[in-house]
Formats: C-alpha cells, structure tokens, sequence
C-alpha cells in the first residue's frame, strides 16, 4: 500500500504565507539588488588593480570608482534594510495568522482531543514552534535567496574568465559542503529528540506546579520534584551531549570552507608563469573567489533553521489538520427546543464504549435531571447535547435538526454549560461574568450576578466588580468561582442550559440561594441537570437514571421510588448523609 506523499515543509510553509506572497517576493527582489549592490564593489576592486598595473595616475578616475563603491554600499544598507522591514511585517502578519487559526481550530476539535493532550503541548505548539518560524519566514526567504546568487553569480562569472581556476575556486567548497553533510545526517532525528526532552520538561514543569497544593499537603515534595528536576536535567544534558557530538564536524566545516585561497593561488601562479593566464584576470579570481565563501557561510548560518523546519512546521501542520467535530456551516432555523436521542452509543477509544444505544426525549421548558453512580456516563451524554464530542452511532437531534447539521457557533448560542470546573480568566470579575455576553451592561453584569448569589461577597472584595481574580481564578473560593461560572452562564440567557454538578462547590447556605437564582432564571428555559445531591433534583419534571452506559429508569422522584432499586438505594444513601450533616 502505498504511502500519501507529504508535502514539503517549504511548500506548507508558503502556503500559510499565501495572503503575504506579494510582500515576501517585494523582499526577494530588493534582496537581489542589494546583492547586486553588494557585487559591484568586487568590480571596482578589479578595476582599481588593472589601473595600479598599468600605472594609471589620473586621481579622477579612481575618485569616479571609489564613489560607485560608496554608492553601491548605500544602495545595499537600503535594499538590505527594507528588505527585512518588509519580510518581517509579512512574517508577524502570518504568525499573526497562524496562532488566531490554531485557537479556531481549538473550537472545532473534539473535547477529548483537547483533554487527552498535555496542556504543556499546546502551548508548545501555538507558542514556541510558531515562533520558531520567524527566522525562516522573515530571514531565510529573502536572505537566503540572495546568498545563493551571489556564489552562483560568482561561479559563472569565474567559468567566464577561467574555467580552470572557477573550479579550482571551489574545490574547498565541496569538502567543507561534504564534511557538512556527514555532521547533518542524524540533525534531523536528534532535532526530533530534543523536542521530545523539551515537550517532557513543559509537560513535568506543568504537572509540578499544577499539583503544588497536593506536593505541600502530602509531604510529597522530594519525589514530585524529581521528575520534574529529572526532566530539565536530562534536557540540558541532552543539547550538550548533542552539541559534543558536532563540534569536530563544526570545526572541520569552518576551517576548511574559507580556505579557498589553498588551491587558487599555487594553481594560479603556476598558469600566471606558464603563460596560460595573465595577471589581471588572476588579481580578478582571487578579489572574486574571496567573496565566493562569505555568502556561502551566511547562507549555511540557516541551517539550524532549516533542519528544525520539518519537526516545527509537521507538529503545527498536525493541530491545523487535526479531526474536527463533523458540524455544517449553514445556519439552521429551529422548530423548538425538543432534544433527541436515538440509539447514541459513544466511546472515547475506539475498542472501550462508554455509552450503549441511549434513547432519550427531552421537552423545551423542562427540567430534565441524570442521576446514577460515578463514571455511569452522566456527563458524557450532557457533552454530547453540548457538541463537544461527535456520537460514535445514533443521532442527536435539536429543535427538528440533527446536532451534525447545526454549525458549532449556533449551537454554542443555544445551550449554556456550567461544569463543576468552570474556569476563570486573569481578569477582573466584572470581565469574566461578561464573558457570557459581552455586550451586556455593567447593570446587567450585577443583576446576574445579584440572581446567581454572588453579589455580596463581590462588594466585600477590595475592588469589588474590578477584583482580578487570578490565573484560573485562584484568588476566590471554589464556592465563589462557581457562583460567577453560573452568573457567566445565566447571563448568557441561552434557551438551554446544562448544569453538571454546578453546585458541587457551594456550601449548603448558598446552595439554596443559587438554587432559587437557577429556579428563577430557568423558569422558561429547557434546564439539564447532573447532581449528585438528589434533594437538589426532586422537583425535576424527569429524572434519568444512569448505569454503566445505559438508561436504567426514567420518571419523577416518586415513580423512580417505588419502580427503581438503585434510585432508591442512591435517595436513602443521600438523605441518611444529610442526616448526620
């Protein structure tokens, strides 16, 4: 079977450049004239050699090339310097591009993807391997176009003159070019493997300071810091031996690649003496065989750049490319609100099943509750309503059309979710309400905010509203971070709103003040609700059980009593907990 042939990483590399093609070709072609410029004093030097062998005096005509030379060194400062100005805009405007389509790619792909993905790789990818494009794009397009005209430029001209000596000229060249590339054949895969040392110190570093309260609790600091510190040190000690490993090639490459004079001047004066080549032409190779080797190495300068690229730009290519949730674009017009389950079945690993041929109706302006033991599949059949993950079979289907037919963002305008993990950004209070509309007022802001019981401990708070909250909202309760979770969502006013364990955080005084906001600001709202607390749910319209994937019953709080075993051994566990509380 044969392979898909991968594009290259240049050619993907254009392409995500394609809105700034006419940017980048402006800067290859001011690059050529600044070679250009950059070339003409190598003339000048050849004629101002001819003039001093022919004992030419005349002080005009070597003021007239000196000028050229300065002229042409003020053309190159120019061409060079705009040049850059241009790749680099061309450059940020596409990396600009590149970060603002990998976070829309976020919101397309499956919540699973996201969370079976160490939080260290995104950042990896969407921070340091995009900016790892920024010597290529803005540097290695233009300048290095330039550095390989002018050796070929140089190479031609010297067949021109002599074509002994042009290939004398770059005999050093070839071995150091030779010696090079036995030094790169593993850069490739060590590349690969330093990104690996450095993804496995993000994902270490992440996992330590994420799990800090837990190190401190427990006493566990010793053996929670030796991965973490085993990690940065087999990094360090990876790029080391690494860069031992290449220091004789390195050496040899630099040594052996300028030294072109070796071969061009012995040759040169045996021709020179046996009449085969006059001086003039040989004072011109050695001026030009000079400037053979400075672009050359400038050029090798991106090699670093250009070994990396493949890693950088497939490990980017891979997010951009990765299986997004199977959603049309096409805004749809919905009959009502009525939810619909048919034979869903759903697993997150294509040989583990979570959910078996689930069957389900939920009316608008219902109440409807899924109740059942933990890892049952409770809040995986509310994802799926949200569209956070595709069914593996079955449909779901709202307001008259499937989920698969309803784009992402309608959808997402249609049901708010409130998780027991909502997170909160590094900002103020006020913002992160307002995140559920924001276009909302600073009024509207506080009445949700007054509805969802959060008010008052806002204005306790030294700059109330204003109150920055800390990174993931670190600086608030879990009880108080989840009353601005449902404030966020209740001022969203979706006609659905999903509940997971909302109120998981909330001491029992402030549970009944949100659970009166959440009977208010529901009342004509399709309201799903998974709690663990079943006093919370006992007014619902429907409650589900759940067990092992499977609907077990279905009914009110009285018909699951009497007709549902595990209902009611779940019920008599509950209140005999609330019993003792």
């Amino acid at each position: 079977m044969n392979e898909e042939k991968k594009d290259s990483a240049i050619k993907i590399l254009w392409g995500w450049a394609k809105p700034y093609h006419g940017k980048f070709i402006a800067s290859i072609i001011l690059a050529i004239l600044g070679v250009v410029c950059h070339m003409i004093p190598y003339f000048c030097a050849v004629d101002i050699a001819t003039k001093i062998i022919s004992k030419e005096k005349t002080l005009s005509s070597y003021l007239t090339v000196c000028i050229v030379v300065f002229l042409s060194y003020l053309g190159k400062v120019a061409f060079d310097n705009i040049s850059t100005a241009i790749s680099h805009t061309a450059t940020y405007y596409t990396l600009r591009d590149l970060r603002e389509n990998s976070i829309r790619k976020l919101a397309k792909v499956p919540m699973g993807t996201i969370i079976n993905t160490p939080s260290g790789q995104y950042k990896n990818t969407i921070v340091d391997r995009v900016e790892g494009m920024e010597p290529t794009f803005a540097h290695v397009i233009p300048q290095m176009t330039a550095n390989i005209l002018v050796p070929i430029f140089i190479i031609v001209y010297l067949i021109i003159l002599d074509w002994r000596m042009a290939l004398l000229s770059i005999v050093t060249l070839i071995i150091g070019l030779v010696v090079m590339s036995l030094g790169m054949r593993s850069y490739p895969v060590k590349w690969e493997g330093a990104v690996q040392a450095g993804k496995n110190m993000t994902d270490a570093i992440v996992e330590y300071i994420g799990g800090i309260e837990v190190v401190k609790a427990f006493s566990q600091s010793a053996g929670s810091y030796k991965k973490y510190s085993n990690a940065v040190k087999y990094n360090g000690n990876y790029y080391v031996d690494w860069m031992r490993d290449n220091q004789k090639t390195m050496s040899a490459y630099n040594g052996i690649l300028p030294s072109v004079l070796i071969c061009i001047l012995p040759f040169g004066f045996l021709f020179w003496m046996f009449g085969s080549l006059d001086m003039t032409t040989f004072i011109a190779i050695i001026i030009f065989s000079l400037g053979l080797i400075s672009p050359i190495m400038s050029a090798f300068t991106f090699t670093d750049d250009l070994a990396i690229l493949q890693t950088n730009v497939e490990e980017i290519n891979d997010l951009l490319n990765s299986k997004e949730l199977n959603h049309k674009e096409e805004y749809v017009k919905f009959e009502d609100d009525y939810i619909k389950l048919q034979d869903v079945s759903f697993s997150y690993e294509e040989d583990k099943e979570i959910l078996h041929e689930i069957n389900l109706k939920i009316k608008p302006e219902t109440m409807t509750a899924f109740v059942g033991p933990s890892g049952s599949g409770k809040s995986t059949i509310a994802k799926l309503i949200a569209g956070y993950f595709d069914v593996t079979s079955g449909n779901i289907s709202l307001g008259g059309h499937k989920l698969k037919d309803i784009p992402l963002s309608q959808l997402s305008d249609k049901i708010s979710y409130v998780s027991q993990d909502n997170y909160l950004f590094n900002r103020s209070i006020r913002e992160n309400i307002r995140m559920g509309n924001p276009a909302a007022t600073d009024e509207e802001v506080e009445i949700a905010a007054k509805n969802s019981g959060c008010d008052s401990f806002i204005r306790n708070l030294d700059n109330g509203y204003d109150t920055v909250v800390g990174s993931g909202g670190s600086h608030l309760s879990g009880g108080e971070r989840q009353r601005i979770a449902i404030a966020r969502a209740m001022l969203k006013n979706a006609p659905i709103v999903i509940l997971d364990e909302a109120t998981a955080y909330i001491d029992a005084e402030n549970e009944v003040l949100v659970q009166k906001a959440i009977s208010a600001l529901t009342a004509s709202k399709t309201l799903i609700v998974i709690a663990h607390r079943l006093s919370t749910i006992v007014g619902a319209d429907k409650i589900v059980v759940i067990n092992r994937g499977t609907i077990e019953a279905e009914g009110t709080h009285k018909e699951l009593l009497a007709n549902c075993s595990l209902y009611k051994n779940m019920w008599e566990k509950h209140i005999g907990v609330k019993d003792q509380e």
